[in-house]
Parts: structure tokens; sequence; C-alpha cells
């Protein structure tokens, strides 16, 4: 038994019918690539190292590290590393690798993991996730919820998201101080027609600004009163109002203003 270290935002699954229900939710068949993030003690590594898929686990605690290597057969793959220095593309046995991402994420580093399989996306097929039941309702939110924000929009612009069931906080050692919940990314092959960066940054900054219309956010972003005069949307809306779509057709409106001027910043 590992002792869980707070620092690594760890808490343990223990439950046998949750393991259980999020395998069959995975339900891996021959020929899978499925990573792993944060494997712990195993609980849910053990399953998929007996079925007849390829298996990368990556861990950072080197004390799970050596359990891991003692108990897992010799085909299952263990990184030793954050998960946020992996580069998908490395460990890809073919351009054409679409991986299967499954793990009880460290809830301290959820948004970060979520952006780093946004960031890579086209390597990604789908990924089925216990995260914080909050940040689970905040994925799956729409417009006008309290719920609805950054996360929202751009977890709905890369995948089809679906919390499929929630689970309490006493199936965890450590128990947490929250309730948690397991989600589906179903990542899409392909992304609407738009300038990603900008959409991205459209949306981050409108969510961003203190006084939360869209006018105020749009000026920050370098947009004048003569730019703003020429966008076909009432800009007295806050962003929590818009759907994916109205922020796809917002950002679109920008991309010729965006051609005279640097709105983009790295």
């Amino acid at each position: 038994m590992i002792r869980p270290h707070k620092s690594l935002g760890q808490h343990f699954l223990r439950d046998e019918n949750i393991i259980r229900k999020i395998i069959d939710a995975v339900h891996p068949v021959e020929g899978d690539t499925i990573i792993e993030i944060g494997p712990g003690q195993g609980a849910l590594t053990r399953h998929l190292a007996m079925m007849p898929v390829r298996l990368l686990a990556i861990e950072v605690d080197p004390r799970a590290v050596a359990v891991l290597k003692e108990q897992l057969p010799d085909t299952a793959g263990i990184i030793h590393a954050s998960v946020l220095d992996v580069q998908l593309s490395d460990l890809a046995a073919s351009s054409a690798d679409r991986y299967r991402v499954v793990g009880n994420i460290p809830y301290n580093l959820t948004s970060e993991i979520l952006f780093w399989l946004f960031d890579q996306r086209t390597l990604v097929r789908d990924a089925t996730l216990m995260v914080q039941l909050e940040v689970a309702q905040r994925l799956a939110a729409g417009p006008r919820t309290k719920a609805y924000g950054i996360l929202s929009v751009f977890a709905q612009f890369y995948t089809d998201c679906r919390m499929l069931f929630k689970v309490s906080r006493g199936c965890f050692h450590p128990r947490p101080d929250v309730d948690s919940a397991v989600i589906r990314l179903q990542f899409r092959e392909q992304l609407p027609d738009v300038n990603e960066q900008l959409f991205r940054q459209v949306v981050r900054t409108t969510f961003g600004t203190r006084r939360k219309t869209l006018r105020n956010g749009l000026r920050s972003l370098g947009l004048t009163d003569a730019d703003l005069g020429g966008l076909d949307i009432d800009l007295n809306r806050r962003p929590e109002e818009l759907t994916v779509d109205e922020f796809l057709h917002l950002t679109r409106q920008i991309v010729p203003l965006n051609a005279h001027r640097s709105i983009v910043q790295n």
C-alpha cells in the first residue's frame, strides 16, 4: 500500500464496482492503444493489462512506478513522467495512431490535463476520465447556466462531452472533500472551419474581462469602436449567453479585422 501524497493530489480509487463500471464504459477492444493517466496503485491498470490492447501508463510518483513494474506484465509500458511533459506524438507507433485515454486524474491539474488533451486532439480518439463533479457539470453545461464558462465552450468545441455517472467520495482513499464523476470526451475528427487560435483567445478574453459584456471583452482584444460597429451581434450580451456556434460566428467576423492588425497574442 502506497501512502497517498497530498502534494500529488492522490486519491486512490478502491471501489471494485466503480472500477468495473469504468472498464465497461471504456469498452476496450483488440487493437486499441490505451493511455492511462496517473495509474497510482493500479486499480484500473491491472484490468486493462489483461486485455488485448497496447497499454501505456503515465505515472509521476516513483513509488507507484515501482509497484506497477512488479505487478504488470512486460507488455504494459510504464512511463515515469508528469503527463503534462509527455508528447503523444513521441509515443505513436504510426502517424495514424489515435489513443484512447483513461484516468482518475489529479483534481488540482484537471484544467491543465484537459488542455493537454485539447492541444493534442488529433492523436486522441476519446478520453474517459474521473473528475470532480463540479468540473463534470461545467464541461457539459449549456449557455445561461451558472456552470457555463471557458471549459464548457472548449470541451464542446473539441469534443462530444457526456457525464456518464457520479462517484461518491467514499469510493476513494483518502476520502476527498468533494464528489466525483466519470466523463466521456469523444474527440471530433474534424473541427469547424475557424481560426482556432483566435477562437480560443476570443473565448478566454471575453470571459476574463471584469465587466463581462462582449463589448468590453472585444475592446481588450484591440478592436476599435468602428470594428465593433461592424459586428452583427448584440455586444451588450455577456459571454455566458453565447452558444459555441455563436462564438464561432463572432470569431469568423473578427478574422478580416485581424488581417490588418495583430490581435492574436502568443
